[in-house]
């Protein structure tokens, strides 16, 4: 049963850029953001109330408001660099996100950052730039390419935030209620601009559209909870593999979907920070990290 929840979060966090680029074809990224977490409220609170009989909200607590601001602002940013650029574009919020969460375990809790963690750091900073660069010229990347990998960083930065959170948060509640408050408070802050800035329906209203949003929601609700049941059922090694097969699955969707262009440029970045990642997340005698990338950390 792991290797099959396993396999479900993996592919279910492939199809993000497909499902926010289909549903991008006929409302803005403000909506596509509300219904990421609406819709992943809705299903996951209808999971654990038929599990316990119950749902608790905890909306008082720090690290819930933390992990919901950093949550939000990553599909925020994710949303809007998706509509813009390639659907394959989300495969940079991991290695950012790693990155992110390297550092703030050396200067948030003090834990040494070894050689093999400046590597594997380097290693995902590398990939990334590879990938931001894609063989464009500098005019045009100043111009507006550059612009959807700076928002994909954002993204990652919200990412690891959101992992913060959960660290904080594991041993105070469990993991299905943690995320049901995170996305309850991550669905009022991207609800709250709506009225202002967005532009509602944008394109034709089309049962793929529609079909893309519950879809986004149920990943929303659902990828996380099938993750954390996985990683205690599955070996770590697997778990490392398997988890970071998303990025490539994201780059065969977007190709079979939409006819994306895959460069030798993306991917040879690609499986330089896919090394970074599994560099720094292979289990070894002395781990630096420990906790903030016990396996490769979910980012939808």
């Amino acid at each position: 049963m792991g290797y099959i929840l396993l396999l479900l979060a993996t592919l279910a966090w492939s199809f993000v850029g497909v499902l926010v680029k289909t549903a991008s074809t006929m409302v803005d990224s403000s909506i596509i953001s509300f219904a990421r977490f609406f819709f992943g409220v809705l299903f996951l609170g209808l999971y654990l109330f038929i599990r316990d009989g119950k749902i608790q909200l905890r909306i008082g607590m720090k690290w819930i408001w933390i992990g919901a601001f950093g949550k939000a602002a990553n599909y925020v940013f994710e949303n809007i660099a998706l509509k813009i650029g390639y659907s394959y574009g989300n495969i940079l919020v991991q290695p950012v996100q790693t990155v992110v969460l390297l550092f703030a375990a050396g200067l948030l809790f003090k834990e040494k950052i070894t050689t093999r963690g400046w590597i594997a750091a380097a290693f995902c900073v590398v990939g990334v730039a590879v990938v931001g660069w894609n063989g464009t010229p500098l005019d045009e990347l100043v111009q507006g390419s550059g612009l959807t990998s700076l928002l994909f960083a954002l993204a990652g930065i919200g990412a690891a935030v959101h992992v913060l959170s959960q660290r904080m948060l594991l041993d105070k509640m469990d993991n299905g209620n943690m995320n049901l408050s995170v996305f309850f408070l991550s669905t009022l802050i991207v609800t709250t601009p709506i009225p202002i800035q967005s532009q509602g329906f944008i394109g034709p209203v089309t049962i793929w559209a529609w079909g893309a949003l519950v879809l986004l929601g149920i990943i929303t609700g659902l990828s996380f909870y099938w993750f954390a049941e996985a990683i205690k059922r599955v070996p770590f090694t697997v778990v490392a593999i398997i988890g970071n097969c998303t990025v490539l699955f994201a780059l065969v969707w977007s190709y079979l979907f939409f006819q994306e262009p895959i460069t030798l440029y993306l991917i040879s970045g690609t499986f330089i920070f896919v090394a970074g990642i599994l560099l720094l997340n292979f289990p070894l005698p002395r781990r630096s990290v420990k906790g903030l990338q016990q396996a490769p950390a979910n980012t939808e």
